[in-house]
């Protein structure tokens, strides 16, 4: 597949078909994943794929009141979303049937292998994850490209102490995402829609469009 087609149509699936994932697909998605870029080339990212049904139900049982808590708040109007009503349809189908996809891939990540230069801002620190959440991105195009589905999901990660006595992981390794992989029961997107670049891209200044506006 060619490389600009996948990254625009590799869209989150919540919708799965039961077919299991053979070994060698995943491991083309994780030969490709790892050479996502890193600070330092530390390599701090380690992958658990889940594909036990007790494990995947007890990873399914810890997520769904934390989505429900989350679902309740968009619809009691404290959680601001710009998602559209079927995408949160979607998402809280997800949810319900977690348990029941192929495998729940955990992504880990050592402590001592990430640098985040914005801990002492004052504000949360995000800058960890760029060594992190790149390979993820090229784990998920690499299944796309095979005509894999997935879906990357942090809400989880709220329960990290649980899930890191359910699957074993040391303790100097934190839960940085889970990412649910099947084959999809519904289409790829053709197009997905995000916001246009003139919108979101400045020139010398935040507020100063590099691209004009068509007329």
């Amino acid at each position: 597949m060619e490389l600009t087609e996948a990254m625009r149509t590799t869209g989150t699936c919540r919708y799965f078909r039961p077919d299991p994932v053979p070994d060698d697909v995943l491991r083309v998605a994780f030969d490709a994943a790892r050479f996502g870029p890193q600070g330092g080339n530390r390599q701090p990212v380690r992958w658990i794929v889940v594909r036990d049904g007790a494990r995947k139900k007890a990873l399914a049982d810890l997520y769904l009141p934390i989505w429900k808590a989350y679902l309740n708040g968009i619809t009691e109007g404290s959680v601001a979303v710009s998602a559209l009503p079927t995408t949160v349809q979607d998402a809280d189908h997800f949810a319900e049937h977690l348990g029941e996809v192929p495998a729940i891939v955990v992504v880990c990540a050592a402590l001592d292998g990430l640098h985040p230069t914005d801990h002492e801002l004052g504000r949360l620190s995000v800058v960890g994850g760029a060594s992190i959440y790149p390979t993820v991105q090229n784990f998920c195009l690499a299944l796309r490209d095979q005509g894999v589905g997935s879906a990357v999901t942090t809400l989880l990660c709220f329960e990290e102490q649980r899930v890191r006595e359910l699957l074993e992981i040391p303790d100097e390794y934190i839960t940085a995402a889970h990412v649910a992989v099947g084959f999809p029961e519904r289409p790829f997107p053709r197009k997905l829609t995000r916001d246009p670049v003139e919108q979101i891209v400045g020139s010398e200044t935040f507020g100063q469009p590099l691209f004009a506006v068509a007329p």
